[in-house]
């Protein structure tokens, strides 16, 4: 199912250019995000495809992915939670993609994203972060 999605928001995305999104990551989260690219297909929302990796050495049972969405000035104007992912091995790495489909996204938008939440398995407890300071830090506002 995840290599299907995958090719799938490749090949939506086959006639537009890809671009970078900004990552930001809290310094304790037990999963990084790499290799993070915004497909935009030619009708529909963009897709931003990801890869994420679990640096422990215990199972991530599900994560959350937050993206921010910023203007040219800097503002931000949505944000949205991916449902929850799930199964990350320890050590281990997949690709995942996050349909941007909230709220209306200009070509010019700043996209950032990150793990706002993880959770082992076999644990109750949730590994929590806060990103939206870090996304406002990451995308410079612009003189008014």
């Amino acid at each position: 199912m995840l290599i299907l999605s995958f090719v799938a928001s490749l090949l939506l995305a086959a006639d537009r250019p890809a671009r970078p999104a900004l990552v930001v990551q809290a310094p304790d989260s037990p999963v990084r995000m790499a290799h993070v690219t915004v497909l935009t297909p030619p009708d529909g929302p963009p897709v931003v495809l990801y890869e994420a990796t679990n640096v422990t050495d215990e199972a991530i049972d599900q994560f959350t992915v937050m993206a921010f969405v910023f203007n040219t000035d800097g503002d931000l104007k949505a944000r949205q939670v991916a449902p929850a992912r799930r199964t990350l091995d320890a050590r281990g790495s997949k690709y995942s993609t996050l349909v941007l489909d909230g709220s209306p996204i200009d070509p010019t938008d700043a996209i950032v994203i990150g793990v706002n939440q993880a959770q082992r398995v076999n644990s109750e407890v949730w590994w929590r972060a806060d990103l939206q300071a870090a996304a406002e830090t990451a995308v410079p506002r612009k003189k008014r």
